[in-house]
């Protein structure tokens, strides 16, 4: 037998694998280990059972376009096919698509995660914060081209058409998923602190697997999320959905729709308000211009009763009765005072000394007035005064008897 040259057997069969269709396309079920991902983006790995040992390699594209990817130790399903490495002359898988093997597996992931976050208060409804009710400005983290930003703007469009909406576009699928959707978050409080207030934030995207929506429940999203300035609304997947982020964000809606129901007011629901508010303010300006009326007239009836006029004209004719009460009081008063004088002046008259005068008596008085009743009170050559009824005349004591 001739040698063959170990690339012409390489060659031979690389071209066996490539004529094997189950080799072209299979899935591989088997424990992760040596899990790396080279400075290109590609990822190296091995899967391994009880029994064997597979070498295989995900590029960067392939792994790019997932959301979840494996840990050391994982148990996944790798699809793609086997092939040869040339330079190695070993086989190996290329995976374009990686699954857990079976969803218990990202559930019990999607449990721990959500374990920690609570107990680090993360779910605290305490630390939510209320959403604007009617948002001047919002901002929406999404994929440009999603069907959610479409159902967002259209909503709104028809429910609240005065909000100004900002997008901050970012993957909402992938391994790069994650970091997008953080510094999407980081953007948009920059962009509220320096370009134009925001009031409220909805991160959304649209329904899929758990595998799909996986970017929502990555630990980084759900740190950005609660350390966001600005409150935030989870509208990622269908109703029955639930991510780490609907938990820690500030509100959850099942969907992006709903999402931007819950940030604007319905515009024909406020038009009805507003209208029963005018009808309410009319019917209460109009029996507010009623009793103001009735209060008017009644002031005007008070002050007619009150007016200065009147109190004078009432003043004036009490001034005059209290006058006449006055002057007819003094009119007795002196009469019987008058009364009591010609009383007292006969009463005086009855008792005065001139009357007993009158009749042929004197009085005797020393100089300073004193009254002599006997001779016992004067001395010899005293000059004394007498006063009798025509007059008083003086004497000198020339004789005082013993």
């Amino acid at each position: 037998m001739t040698p063959i040259s170990v690339s012409k057997l390489t060659t031979h069969i690389v071209l066996l694998f490539e004529n094997d269709e189950t080799l072209r396309d299979v899935s591989v079920l088997g424990e992760v280990s040596n899990w790396k991902r080279a400075a290109s983006g590609h990822i190296y790995f091995s899967l391994k059972d009880a029994g064997a040992t597979l070498s295989a390699v995900m590029w960067k594209s392939s792994a790019n376009a997932h959301t979840w990817l494996p840990r050391e130790g994982d148990r996944i399903v790798a699809h793609g096919y086997v092939g040869v490495y040339p330079e190695r002359g070993a086989y190996q898988l290329y995976a374009n698509r990686i699954q857990p093997a079976g969803r218990g597996q990202l559930y019990a992931e999607f449990e721990r995660l959500k374990a920690k976050l609570q107990q680090e208060g993360l779910f605290d409804q305490e630390r939510k914060r209320p959403i604007a009710v009617q948002p001047k400005r919002i901002g929406v983290i999404t994929s440009r081209d999603a069907a959610a930003l479409r159902d967002i703007l259209r909503v709104l469009a028809m429910r609240w058409p005065l909000v100004e909406v900002v997008v901050f576009p970012t993957l909402v699928q992938g391994s790069e998923a994650p970091g997008q959707i953080v510094a999407a978050l980081e953007h948009a409080a920059a962009y509220s602190d320096h370009v134009a207030r925001l009031e409220t934030l909805i991160l959304a995207r649209g329904g899929g697997s758990i595998e799909d929506l996986w970017a929502f429940n990555d630990e980084r999203v759900a740190y950005a999320i609660a350390g966001s300035p600005l409150p935030v609304i989870a509208g990622v997947g269908h109703e029955t959905d639930f991510t780490i982020a609907d938990f820690v964000a500030d509100l959850r809606a099942p969907t992006p729709s709903a999402a931007a129901a819950a940030v604007a007011p319905d515009r024909a629901e406020m038009r009805a308000r507003l209208m029963d508010a005018a009808a309410a303010m009319g019917q209460g300006l109009f029996e507010r211009i009623g009793r103001e009326r009735r209060e008017l007239e009644t002031a005007q009836s008070r002050l007619s009763r009150t007016h200065p006029q009147r109190l004078i004209d009432v003043r004036r004719q009490s001034m005059d009765d209290r006058l006449r009460r006055l002057d007819g009081t003094m009119r007795t008063r002196l009469l019987h005072a008058r009364e009591r004088s010609n009383s007292a002046t006969l009463r005086l008259e009855a008792l005065s000394p001139l009357r007993v005068l009158a009749r042929g008596y004197s009085i005797v008085q020393r100089d300073g007035g004193k009254v002599i009743t006997g001779p016992s009170q004067i001395t010899l050559g005293e000059p004394l005064t007498v006063r009798s009824a025509g007059g008083a005349y003086g004497v000198v004591v020339k004789d005082v008897p013993d």
